[in-house]
């Protein structure tokens, strides 16, 4: 198991302070309780779509099991088929491989059915687990609370032999669902809620994606969970703070099931992210309420809405490493992330110019059928990416902020009988501004300094640099402007549906048509990167395959703008 890319194939293990899991790892390593065998896992439940926090345990569990020379499965644990969906399954695998691993193997919960049924058996048998025939309401009644113990079920001494029946019947599909459930045998007087005799299965008469109609009662995550880890000799299993309290159920359950050595499970904390929530049911309802455009939309924190949004996977696995790995819940910025995206982007995105909102210029100096090709370098600082060509007409295009009637102080862009450089071309200057019966500003007429191609002009500075697109050479396309779904820090403190609608950005989406960009990029793949000259970084929208609708998406602005705001 390796990264499929070459950056970051393997952690340079003296390059950090190791953390806890490394170092228990490690430890194991040198007594040798594994034999020496590293084996993580994956292990999704195919009930929506992964989001940005899931990123950190795919890249823990895959890069532990590379660091350290082992395997790293990637497992489905699809217990629950009113939940799960084939679509989910085919997304988990695609986000997994963009991100940029590869796993050893791949399982499903599903695949242990049989076994995981047989070890219900054996559990019934030892005395370990009964047939319960409380409704959900009794159960709740029955379990306590968190300052009183629970009581026992009336049906947890039946014996071994009418339970070893009645969950033969379950299985048969002679119960409605409800009626009856298989828990273990523990203590209703433990102060872990968890372990006060926990369902380890309940009766779901519905199609399962992957093993279809087979079977009428269905495994617990927490029973199924536990014990695939065992039935695949993971050594090291990794799991958020959230599962903290249902190690001691897995533990009682392979301690019943399996001989030393067992897998143990290592919680570490989960990932949050400002500005975004990362729940998959208020995902969904994101999704179904038609707040965004799809599991995809670039304004969704799912991975494939960041691919989208043009996220790279190698800056994401570079802003999971600088995380960092502990048991302290916090909430990073949005804007960290943001910038190790902007950062990578600056390595490797071409420069291009786009003009979003056109003004018309006029070089009354230059002849109509005026057609100059100028050479521009495709990256500043980068030879390697090579050059392009841009054509220079009588007739261009700027941006309409790049022009001002009456300039405010400091402003170095045009005005009227002001100067300004032409981004990789001349320095031009405004002579007449034409203005419609409203007085708004419809055309500027300029000249140009033939002599400042490539050079200063000579007695004068001039300050302002402005892109351009040529009026008769370009291409129009469609620009998305994306920023954050929420104007709030925290939306995932929101309990009511309501609240949270009231703290979704309304200019989270801004549409752009009509914009001029250059000729060159009219057959340029889905999902190309560009940094647009002045505007910030694109990506060509993975939907767009038509060549004369060209549609790029933001994917940050040059500069973090959320930080001043703040």
């Amino acid at each position: 198991m390796l990264f499929t890319t070459t950056e970051h194939t393997r952690l340079t293990m003296n390059e950090h302070t190791k953390h806890f899991i490394e170092q228990r790892i490690e430890a194991d390593i040198a007594s040798n309780k594994y034999e020496g065998k590293v084996v993580t896992r994956f292990p999704p439940e195919p009930n929506g779509y992964l989001h940005i926090g899931h990123a950190k345990s795919i890249c823990l569990n895959f890069t532990m099991a590379a660091n350290y020379r082992g395997r790293c499965h990637l497992r489905f644990d699809d217990t629950n088929p009113t939940k799960e969906e084939q679509e989910y399954i085919d997304a988990i695998k695609a986000d997994v491989t963009w991100l940029g691993f590869q796993w050893d193997s791949l399982h499903h919960t599903s695949d242990y059915f049989e076994q995981l049924h047989d070890f219900a058996v054996k559990l019934i048998e030892q005395g370990d687990a009964y047939v319960c025939e409380l409704n959900s309401e009794q159960m709740r009644e029955y379990r306590g609370t968190l300052t009183e113990p629970g009581k026992n079920s009336p049906f947890r001494e039946r014996s071994v032999e009418e339970s070893l029946t009645l969950f033969a019947k379950m299985k048969a599909g002679e119960f409605e669902e409800g009626s009856h459930v298989l828990r273990a045998k523990i203590d209703m007087s433990s102060g872990n809620i968890n372990m006060r005799d926990p369902v380890l299965y309940r009766i779901l008469k519905a199609t399962h994606p992957h093993v279809g109609d087979t079977w009428n009662i269905y495994p617990m995550y927490d029973y199924a969970h536990c014990l695939s880890d065992a039935i695949e000799q993971i050594t090291h299993s990794l799991c958020t703070l959230e599962f903290q309290d249902h190690r001691p159920l897995y533990d009682w359950i392979v301690e019943r099931l399996f001989p030393e050595p067992r897998p143990q499970q290592i919680e570490f904390s989960r990932f949050n992210l400002s500005h975004t929530i990362t729940s998959k049911r208020k995902l969904k309802k994101l999704v179904d309420d038609n707040v965004v455009d799809g599991w995809d939309d670039p304004r969704m924190a799912t991975l494939t809405g960041v691919r989208r949004r043009g996220f790279t996977p190698s800056a994401i696995r570079a802003f999971m490493e600088s995380v960092g790995i502990s048991k302290n819940d916090s909430v990073t910025d949005m804007s960290l992330l943001e910038e190790f995206v902007r950062d990578d982007l600056n390595q490797h995105a071409p420069r291009v110019m786009c003009v979003t909102k056109p003004l018309k210029i006029v070089l009354t100096d230059l002849d109509d059928d005026h057609n100059e090709t100028l050479t521009l370098a495709n990256h500043p600082q980068k030879p390697e990416l090579g050059e392009r060509k841009v054509a220079f007409t009588k007739t261009i295009y700027i941006e309409q902020e790049d022009f001002q009637l009456e300039p405010e102080k400091k402003f170095f862009r045009l005005a009227p009988g002001k100067e300004v450089r032409l981004r990789g071309s001349y320095v031009i200057k405004c002579n007449e501004v034409v203005t419609d019966a409203n007085g708004n500003v419809t055309e500027l007429h300029c000249t140009h300094d033939k002599d400042t191609l490539g050079k200063k002009p000579e007695g004068r500075k001039v300050k302002g640099v402005i892109h351009w697109i040529s009026a008769s050479v370009h291409r129009r396309c469609q620009v998305r402007i994306y920023d954050r779904l929420f104007n709030v820090e925290h939306p995932g403190a929101s309990k009511d549906w309501d609240e949270l609608m009231t703290k979704v950005n309304p200019l989270s989406l801004t549409v752009l048509d009509d914009c001029l960009i250059e000729e060159n990029l009219a057959s340029t793949a889905p999902e190309s990167h560009f940094q647009f000259e002045r505007l910030g970084y694109f990506v060509i929208d993975r939907y767009c395959q038509d060549e004369k609708a060209l549609v790029f998406n933001r994917v940050v602005a040059l500069r973090d703008s959320w930080s001043k705001q703040a």
